[in-house]
C-alpha cells in the first residue's frame, strides 16, 4: 500500500505540508530523452520528459517524506548524464552470445526432465513419499530454468538480445509462446510501462491507488478497515498467496495492477472499458485499449503462439496423462508465474520509492522509482541478473544483461542517494 505525499490528517498516513501544487506520491521504451531536466508544454513529447525549471523540485510542498518517514528529495540529474557515464562497450549486443544462453536454459530444462523421468521412478525409488518429494523439487527447479528462459525473451522484447530485430522477435515469440506468454502483446504493454514508470496515471504495473480512489470504490470505512487489517498475518498471507498464484494471469487477462485511465487512449478505444472481468482490457484482444489499431496483427500473432502451445499441451495430456502434464509442465509454470510476480513486485514496491502525479513525473524520475534486489546465485546465474540490475534496465533497456552489472556500477555515482 503506497503512501501519498499529500497533506492529510489521517494518523494512518505519513504526509508532507499541504499545498495545491504538483506533488509526488511515495510508493504507493522507446528512446530515452537525453536533455532532461526541462519542461515542455506538451505532456507527451520527449522534451516534456525532462524536469521543470520554473518550479523548485519539491513543487512548493515543503519537505517530502517517504513511507519510512525519511525526507525524500526528487532526482535532478539527466538521462544524458546517465548514458554518458556508461562505458561504450556495455551497449554492444551479441546475437551469438544471446543464443548461447537460450541453448543453456533449454538444455537445462531438457536435462532436468530426462533425469527425473528416467530415474525418479518406482523401479529406482520405491517409497512413494520420496518420489513425490523429488518431483516437487523437479517442479521448483524447472520453474527457475523456465523463468530464466522468460527473462531471455524479455531481453528480446527490449531488443537487447541482439542487434537484429528479426532475430529478437523470432526468439522472443518462440520462447514466450512456449511459456504461454503472448509475446508481442506483452512486449507492447511492457514498453508502455517503461515509458511511464512511476506515473500514477500511465504506468502499467503495480500502480498504487490513492486514498480517494479506495474511498470512492469501497466506501471510507471499508478502506479504513482494510488499512487496519493489511498488516495482520491472515490478510497478508491471503493476499500474498493469491498474488503469487494468480497475479500474472490476472495481469494478462484483466490488467490487474495496471492503470485504469483507458478513456484517454488516443484512438478512442478505451471508451467504456475498464480493468476487471468483462471490462474489455486484456492482452489477447486486438481491440483492447492497451493497443493501437496498427498492433492488431501482432496481437493475433501472439494469440497464435498461445494456441499452438495449447494444442501441444493438449496432445501431451491426452497421450501421457493429465496428471503427468500437470507435474511436468503446469506446476513449473506456476513457479514461473510466482517468480515473475515476485520479481516485478520487489523491483517496483518499497517504502522508499515514489510514484509521481503528471505534474511532477519525468522519465528520469520515473526510472529512478525502481529498486535493485539481491537474489544471489538464483538471481545472478539462473535469472540472468534481472533482479540485481533493474534500475539500470529502466534507464537504458537495450543494454544486454551480461553488461548490466558494469553499467550499474557506472551510474551509481550519478544517481547518488537515489540508487
Amino acid at each position: 500500500m503506497s503512501t501519498a505525499l499529500k497533506a492529510r490528517n489521517s494518523p494512518l498516513q505519513k504526509a508532507a505540508n499541504q499545498d495545491s501544487g504538483p506533488s509526488s506520491s511515495s510508493n504507493s521504451v522507446s528512446a530515452s530523452p537525453f536533455d532532461t531536466p526541462r519542461q515542455s508544454p506538451s505532456s507527451t513529447s520527449l522534451s516534456s520528459l525532462g524536469s521543470d525549471t520554473a518550479l523548485d523540485l519539491n513543487n512548493g510542498r515543503g519537505t517530502l517524506l517517504d513511507t519510512y518517514g525519511n525526507e525524500f528529495n526528487i532526482p535532478d540529474y539527466t538521462i544524458k548524464q546517465i548514458r554518458d557515464a556508461i562505458p561504450a562497450h556495455c551497449f554492444v549486443r551479441s546475437g551469438a552470445r544471446g543464443l548461447a544462453y537460450v541453448a543453456r536454459d533449454v538444455a537445462s530444462l531438457a536435462a532436468t526432465f530426462y533425469i527425473f523421468h528416467n530415474y525418479v521412478t518406482p523401479e529406482n525409488i520405491s517409497p512413494a513419499p520420496a518420489r513425490a518429494a523429488l518431483w516437487a523439487v523437479y517442479t521448483f527447479v524447472q520453474g527457475l530454468f523456465g523463468t530464466g528462459l522468460w527473462v531471455l525473451a524479455h531481453e528480446c522484447g527490449h531488443q537487447s538480445f541482439s542487434p537484429s530485430k528479426t532475430l529478437n522477435d523470432t526468439v522472443g515469440w518462440f520462447c514466450h509462446s512456449a511459456l504461454l506468454v503472448p509475446y508481442f502483446s506483452w512486449k507492447i504493454s511492457h514498453g508502455k510501462h517503461h515509458k511511464a514508470t512511476g506515473h500514477l496515471e500511465r504506468d502499467m504495473v503495480f500502480v498504487p491507488k490513492s486514498r480517494e480512489e479506495y474511498a470512492s470504490r469501497m466506501g471510507y470505512y471499508a478502506h479504513e478497515l482494510s488499512e487496519v487489517m493489511e498488516e495482520t498475518p491472515i490478510a497478508t498471507a491471503t493476499h500474498m498467496i493469491a498474488q503469487q498464484l494468480a497475479g500474472w494471469l490476472l495481469y494478462l487477462a484483466i490488467n490487474v495492477t495496471g492503470h485504469n485511465h483507458h478513456e484517454r487512449q488516443s484512438e478512442g478505444r478505451g471508451k467504456g472499458k475498464r480493468n476487471g472481468l468483462g471490462g474489455g482490457v486484456n492482452h489477447f484482444d486486438p481491440s483492447s485499449p492497451l493497443y493501437e489499431a496498427k498492433d492488431g496483427k501482432l496481437i493475433l500473432l501472439s494469440d497464435l503462439g498461445l494456441a499452438i502451445m495449447a494444442g501441444i499441451l493438449f496432445m501431451i495430456g491426452k497421450n501421457f496423462g493429465w496428471t503427468n502434464l500437470a507435474v511436468w509442465y503446469f506446476i513449473p509454470y506456476l513457479w514461473v508465474n510466482h517468480w515473475l510476480v515476485a520479481i516485478t513486485f520487489l523491483q517496483h514496491t518499497d517504502p522508499s520509492l515514489p510514484h509521481y502525479e503528471a505534474h511532477t513525473w519525468t522519465f528520469a524520475r520515473g526510472a529512478a522509482a525502481t529498486i535493485d534486489r539481491e537474489f544471489g546465485f538464483i538471481g545472478r546465474s539462473l535469472l540472468h541478473g534481472i533482479v540485481e540490475t533493474h534500475v539500470l534496465h529502466h534507464y537504458v533497456s537495450t543494454i544486454p544483461f551480461y553488461h548490466a552489472d558494469e553499467a550499474t556500477e557506472a551510474i551509481k555515482p550519478i544517481m547518488g542517494k537515489h540508487y
